[in-house]
């Protein structure tokens, strides 16, 4: 599904509508219906459950003078930024389909991504004790390209995933990203010198989420779980 251009709280107010007739579905043994839902927001902080409200450094005149706002959700994860040029995700799935636990759920979301940014020649990958797909991980060079924060309850997941194609980084000068101090923020356009269009990123993008999900099967010798896209 993509539901283009959407201010953050219609697409969070939709979201929770879809996790929780995945939810009741499951529960009451009737079929379930998996999506990904790709979007772009206006500019928007979101500050997750175990976020700090001390990594947002503007108040709200300066968050009105940036044409932004800011909602605490109920993710994981602390302080992001959403906004114009940026591809979100959001996987509402029933991860007993794809026979998933949260922590290989999130490995196949960094993996996707691991993906995709290969096959534009970027070098991507994991850092310990950091969600997400960085560049030169380890390295005083280290920078994010993509954050993760997922909700999950009954095993069905909603939020998901932010990636920088073509977004405007200086909108992550104004917080402390994920909670680091120390660490860097990147962007498609700003690897390879040139703009990338969100489009192209979301189509690759969906297909290797699809690819990843399909190698999970629903049951032995049965292909993936039923999915909507």
């Amino acid at each position: 599904m993509d539901w283009g251009h959407i201010p953050y709280a219609d697409a969070w107010e939709r979201q929770t509508r879809l996790f929780d007739a995945l939810v009741h579905a499951k529960q009451a043994g009737e079929p379930c219906q998996n999506r990904l839902i790709f979007c772009e927001h206006p500019h928007v902080y979101t500050l997750g459950r175990s976020g700090k409200a001390g990594n947002m450094l503007l108040d709200e005149a300066g968050l009105r003078a940036l044409g932004a706002t800011l909602y605490h959700i109920d993710r994981g994860g602390d302080i992001t930024y959403h906004g114009p040029g940026q591809v979100v995700c959001y996987p509402i799935l029933n991860l007993e389909e794809f026979h998933l636990g949260l922590k290989s759920y999130i490995h196949l979301l960094e993996e996707a991504v691991i993906r995709l940014c290969e096959s534009y020649g970027i070098a991507g990958g994991r850092l310990q004790g950091a969600t997400g797909v960085w560049l030169e991980g380890g390295t005083p060079r280290e920078r994010k390209i993509c954050a993760i924060g997922v909700r999950c309850s009954h095993f069905v997941t909603m939020h998901g995933l932010a990636l920088n194609v073509d977004a405007d980084l200086n909108y992550f000068s104004y917080i402390h990203p994920c909670g680091f101090v120390d660490k860097g923020v990147t962007s498609l356009s700003r690897e390879l010198g040139r703009r990338v269009n969100p489009e192209e990123a979301k189509t690759r993008l969906s297909g290797y989420l699809q690819q990843l999900l399909a190698a999970k099967p629903s049951d032995a010798g049965a292909p993936g779980a039923r999915f909507n896209c």
